[in-house]
């Protein structure tokens, strides 16, 4: 049984530390993003709700796969349209369904971590996160060669001390939505599609999940009805204003002891 999503503030996280996955690695220069917080100091500061920006940019993102049959139907979708989204894996899937990972980065899209096993994190240790995480990364990366830059806790849920510790340890933000389609309530694909073109707004970020098959049936209206209003979608990353993840070379962090 799904557990009840909390309020999520509505705030911005930008001017986030570069992503350094590695004890040791030299940091990499990036772009500042759209307003910069300066030293991130609180878990709030190193989380993404929405990113204030005056272009019509959103980014659409898919938790829990990747399923077997639905994602694929979902990717030719994105790929028939020319859109790229951003695909929250849980890292058990990650590793049972490498392929399909391998197309999304073929396909130009951007992969984070959504955990190992979807637990919630409230009442887990600073090791049990990172574990969760490093094991997720460790799967992308065997997958497709990269690792995650950016993390979403399952049903968003992550202390704010625990969302700096990630960052500080990892360099990950934690990404959370702007935009919840509230699809696990199956709710039906025209409620859905509904949802994602009525809440779309410049710089925000779209929650669905790419296991329910009337999620995939909603989105050719969703994603056309998106672009209808004059949006263009991009990966979570370029919406922060980061380069692309998947052309950038980062190590893999060594495991929490």
């Amino acid at each position: 049984m799904r557990l009840c999503r909390r309020n999520l503030m509505l705030g911005a996280a930008a001017g986030l530390a570069a992503p350094m996955l590695g004890r040791g690695a030299a940091a990499q220069s990036l772009p500042q993003s759209f307003a910069g917080r300066g030293e991130i100091r609180r878990g709030v500061d190193a989380t993404v709700t929405r990113i204030p920006t005056a272009q019509p940019l959103v980014a659409m993102t898919f938790d829990d796969g990747p399923h077997p049959t639905l994602t694929p139907r979902l990717l030719d979708m994105l790929r028939q349209r020319g859109i790229r989204a951003t695909f929250y894996v849980i890292g058990r899937n990650a590793q049972r369904y490498p392929q399909i990972l391998q197309q999304m980065v073929a396909d130009g899209h951007e992969i984070g971590n959504h955990t190992w096993s979807h637990p919630s994190l409230y009442g887990h240790s600073d090791g049990s996160v990172l574990g969760q995480i490093d094991r997720t990364n460790r799967a992308v990366y065997e997958a497709v060669g990269r690792p995650p830059v950016t993390m979403r806790p399952p049903y968003g849920n992550l202390y704010d001390r625990q969302r700096l510790m990630l960052h500080q340890a990892r360099s990950m933000p934690t990404v959370l939505w702007s935009v919840d389609t509230l699809d696990w309530q199956r709710p039906g694909s025209t409620v859905i599609s509904n949802r994602v073109v009525s809440g779309s707004h410049s710089g925000g970020v779209i929650l669905a999940h790419d296991i329910h098959s009337a999620t995939v049936r909603a989105m050719p209206a969703a994603l056309d009805g998106v672009v209808a209003r004059g949006f263009r979608f991009v990966t979570v990353s370029e919406l922060i204003g980061w380069p692309r993840w998947d052309r950038r070379r980062l190590r893999l962090a060594e495991p929490a002891a």
